[in-house]
C-alpha cells in the first residue's frame, strides 16, 4: 500500500510518500521558522496561509521529482489534530479533496501518534510493547504502548511542556526563535556545576511533570544576576546549561520510574525535544544500567514531518480504517481515544 502523507499541524509543511513494502519513497519539508522568528513565535493565521501556498505545489513537485504517478497512490493520510485549528484544516481539506478526486481512502492521523511511531521508520525499529516519552513544544507525556492504538497515559505535564519551557527560557536569555536548539547550543558553552536547578516533582511518587516552577527559578536567577551586574554572556551560558541539565535529569528520572513500574524493557523518545543530544545521552546511560533499550528517530523525523504521518496513516488504512466524507480537525485530541489497529479482515471502519 502506497500512502501520501500531509502534515500541517503548526508551522511546518511536511509531505511524504510511504510504501508498506518499499518503505519511505520520498519526503519534503518546508519550515516557516524564518517568517515567524521576527514575531518571536508562531502566528496561527500566517501559518495557515503559508500552508495554503505551499502544500499542493510541494505534493506536485515531490511526485514529479520521484516519478510517482497519482494512479499509484492507494490512500492519503493527513494530520487531523491536535494543533492549530486553521493549519490543521488546510491539510485536512487538501487531503480529503485529493482522496475524493483520486478515488482513494483517506485517514486523519493523530499528530502525536505520528511522532510516537516515527522510530518505526528506522532500520532497527522497536517492537511492542514499550514505554514512549513524547516531548515536543506542546506535549510532555509518558505513554504505555501495547500496539498501534493501544495507548495508556502514564503521566503528563501539569503546566508547561518541556519544549514550551525551553522556548520561554530562550526568551529570558535573549535568544531568537525557535528557542530549544538555541538554548542547547548556548548550554554547550556553560560551566558545569556553577548553577544547580531543581528537578521538579522527582521527590514524590507518580509520573507527571511540571516545568513552570523551573522556568520561574530561571527567571529569578537571571534577575539576581542582573541586579548584581553579573549577567554576562558566560553567566547566561551557565544558566542555560543548568536549565537543560535540570530538564534532562527530570525526564530521565521519570522514564526510569516508568520502566520500573511497567516492567517493560524498551523506551522510545519522540517529538522535537527528542533530538536534544544531552537528553539522548542521559537516557542512553539510564537504559544501559537497567538492561533496557532506547529507540528514537533520526533528527529530521523528530520535528514535525510528513513521513511520520504517512507511516501512521498507512498502518490504519491497511487495517481497514478510513474517514467519512466530512472534513474534521481537532485542536485538542486525547490519544487514548484512538481505536486500535485491527487486521483488515475486520472490514472497513469509518471514523467520525
Amino acid at each position: 500500500m502506497r500512502i501520501l502523507g500531509i502534515e500541517t499541524s503548526c508551522d511546518e509543511t511536511g509531505i511524504a510518500i510511504y510504501d508498506s513494502e518499499q518503505g519511505l519513497l520520498a519526503d519534503a519539508l518546508y519550515s516557516q521558522v524564518d517568517m515567524h522568528a521576527r514575531y518571536g513565535g508562531v502566528i496561527p493565521e500566517l501559518a495557515s496561509r503559508d500552508h495554503v501556498r505551499k502544500a499542493l505545489p510541494m505534493i506536485r513537485e515531490l511526485m514529479q521529482s520521484h516519478d510517482i504517478d497519482k494512479s499509484t497512490i492507494d490512500g492519503i493520510a493527513y494530520t487531523a489534530g491536535p494543533g492549530l485549528i486553521g493549519a490543521l484544516l488546510v491539510g485536512a481539506a487538501l487531503g480529503r479533496s485529493l482522496a475524493m478526486a483520486w478515488q482513494v481512502p483517506a485517514i486523519g492521523v493523530h499528530h502525536m501518534e505520528g511522532h510516537l511511531l516515527a522510530p518505526m521508520l528506522e532500520a532497527n525499529p522497536p517492537t511492542f510493547p514499550f514505554v514512549a516519552l513524547l516531548v515536543s513544544g506542546g506535549h510532555t507525556q509518558l505513554v504505555s504502548v501495547k500496539g498501534i492504538g493501544e495507548y495508556r497515559l502514564l503521566g503528563e505535564s501539569l503546566d508547561d511542556a518541556a519544549g514550551e519551557a525551553f522556548d520561554k527560557v530562550a526568551k529570558m536569555l535573549g535568544l531568537s526563535y525557535p528557542g530549544g536548539p538555541r538554548v542547547a547550543a548556548l548550554a554547550e558553552q556553560g560551566t558545569p556545576g556553577r548553577f544547580v536547578f531543581p528537578r521538579p516533582m522527582t521527590n514524590r511518587p507518580g509520573l507527571d511533570f511540571s516545568f513552570s516552577g523551573l522556568k520561574t527559578f530561571v527567571r529569578n536567577t537571571l534577575q539576581d544576576l542582573s541586579d548584581a551586574n553579573e549577567l554576562t554572556d558566560q553567566a547566561k551560558a551557565d544558566v542555560a546549561l543548568a536549565f537543560e541539565e535540570a530538564v534532562v535529569q527530570t525526564l530521565v528520572i521519570k522514564c526510569r520510574r516508568a520502566l520500573q513500574e511497567s516492567g517493560m524493557r524498551s523506551l522510545i523518545i519522540a517529538g522535537g525535544v527528542s533530538a536534544n543530544l544531552r537528553l539522548r545521552a542521559g537516557l542512553g546511560d539510564m537504559v544501559k544500567k537497567h538492561r533496557a533499550e532506547l529507540f528514537y528517530a533520526q533528527p529530521r523525523f523528530c520535528t514535525d514531518n510528513g513521513a511520520m504521518i504517512a507511516y501512521a496513516g498507512c498502518q490504519r488504512l491497511k487495517a481497514g480504517q478510513q474517514e467519512a466524507l466530512t472534513i474534521q480537525a481537532k485542536a485538542r485530541w486525547n490519544m487514548e481515544s484512538l481505536p486500535p489497529c485491527q487486521p483488515s479482515s475486520f472490514g472497513s471502519q469509518h471514523l467520525v
